[in-house]
């Protein structure tokens, strides 16, 4: 059974940066694809990034110039660093796996975590 655990986020101010990891047991890291999502109350999960051993990384069109995903299969770890930070991000940012290829799509995911809430205030 795969577990997954965020952490990260916080209370940050407009233009600083944020990182998140998201930690992996009962699989090893490289079996999966991993991505992040992000939603706010009374919206749907928001695609973020996503990565896998199969295929490079991929972020979505509002995100590609400001995030970064990344993994330590050493620590079963998947980070998430976003740069230049707007009062938007605000959101509960959620890390999910899935078997398989990497995808955009939150329904595709079978495994998640409870999240971490990112706020972005001045």
């Amino acid at each position: 059974q795969v577990q997954v655990t965020e952490s990260g986020g916080g209370l940050v101010r407009p233009g600083e940066s944020a990182r998140f990891s998201c930690r992996f047991s009962g699989s090893a890291l490289n079996s999966v694809a991993v991505a992040w999502f992000r939603q706010t109350s009374g919206q749907d999960r928001e695609f973020v990034a996503t990565i896998s051993s199969l295929v490079t990384p991929f972020y979505s069109d509002s995100m590609k110039d400001r995030a970064t995903i990344s993994r330590d299969n050493t620590k079963n770890t998947v980070y998430l660093q976003m740069i230049s930070l707007k009062p938007e991000d605000t959101a509960v940012y959620c890390c999910a796996a899935r078997y398989g290829f990497a995808e955009q799509s939150a329904h595709d995911y079978e495994y998640w975590g409870q999240g971490t809430q990112l706020t972005v205030s001045s």
